[in-house]
């Protein structure tokens, strides 16, 4: 864990910011962010251009309370349905319990324009911080962020840049690791199976670029992969499995993008006959309850959710114990759960 100095406080941006960015008075700009008044589309789509350029949200409390604050912890995520989610809320809610502060959750559904909107209606209520999942955002959100004077703590991934604070794993490192424990197995006929990459689940993409260099490192490659849309699911994973081992029987281990497809293929597996993990291993990541009522318990990588959840919470609410409210990086170990489905050394 590292702790550097933290980021001077951005002053707020105001109405007057955009009326001179955009060339036009307070008032017209005032009127065209509520939405009222008889204001030219010209004019309009210049001052919501240059809005969405600083990264200005309007207050939604202005007025109304005089801290301009309000004892509320934005949380964006991107599923309520996937089943990683539930623990890092855990962490985030068992750790504000005492603190005053309340999280409110925004679905972004894994699109950047609707995180974008969620950024957008969390920021105007002016809450007291926000946790937004991942460090991939639009430009829009990156400049919301940037200005919004508040602790921002992104989440469940540290390769790469924050706005403020990251609290989470390398996804990169996951995925070497995972393939180090395969290759030093003894399997060598590798596959993935897998979302579409990268614009819908940037972690998994770091996990695999991860994968693909250590398993280069060890003078191997990828045999083949199988790709899918929509939620992770079981089916999703017996289909998928069923489909690229008929293509590729040679195969002899199976790497899922998570736990939950993962699942899938390792109950058609069995419902086939075949040897797990003599024959084919098996492996996905997350580390999810699920695998424990699975007839063989599937091999995974514990993402630390619940650690995550409740680091995320101490940054927000001041109880580092730095003293320090945000400009903080905690990297917690992915912890490598072998199960039953890779071969014992």
């Amino acid at each position: 864990m590292t702790k550097p100095t933290p980021p001077e406080p951005h002053r707020a941006l105001t109405l007057r910011d955009v009326s001179e960015a955009s060339g036009v008075s307070e008032m017209t700009v005032s009127r065209v962010l509520r939405n009222r008044g008889d204001v030219s589309e010209t004019t309009r789509a210049r001052v919501l251009e240059a809005a969405r350029r600083l990264g200005y949200v309007p207050n939604k409390i202005a007025g109304a309370l005089a801290s301009q604050r309000v004892n509320l912890v934005g949380v964006v995520i991107p599923s309520l349905s996937n089943m990683v989610f539930p623990e890092v809320m855990t962490g985030i809610s068992k750790t504000l319990e005492d603190t005053g502060l309340q999280p409110v959750v925004g679905v972004s559904n894994y699109q950047i324009d609707r995180e974008e909107q969620v950024i957008y209606e969390m920021l105007s209520w002016r809450p007291s911080g926000l946790i937004v999942a991942g460090l991939e955002h639009s430009a829009a959100s990156k400049a919301m962020l940037a200005q919004a004077g508040i602790p921002i703590v992104e989440i469940m991934d540290i390769d790469g840049t924050a706005v403020d604070s990251m609290v989470g794993i390398s996804h990169r490192r996951a995925g070497r690791k995972m393939a180090e424990a395969i290759i030093a197995a003894g399997y060598r006929k590798i596959a993935f199976l897998g979302t579409h990459m990268p614009t819908n689940d940037h972690r998994a993409r770091k996990r695999l670029e991860g994968f693909e260099e250590a398993l280069a490192a060890a003078g191997l490659s990828m045999v083949d992969r199988e790709f899918y849309s929509g939620g992770s699911a079981l089916a999703k994973g017996r289909e998928m499995t069923e489909t690229l081992l008929k293509r590729r029987p040679d195969v002899d281990f199976l790497y899922y993008s998570n736990d939950m497809i993962g699942a899938g293929g390792l109950l058609w597996c069995l419902e086939q006959g075949l040897d797990v993990p003599g024959r084919i291993g098996l492996a996905g990541f997350n580390g999810v309850e699920l695998l424990d009522g699975l007839p063989r318990r599937l091999a995974t990588m514990d993402a630390c959710r619940l650690e995550t959840g409740v680091a995320a919470a101490e940054i927000i609410a001041g109880k580092r114990s730095s003293g320090v409210i945000g400009g903080e990086v905690i990297e917690f170990e992915p912890k490598l759960q072998p199960g039953d489905t890779i071969r014992k050394l």
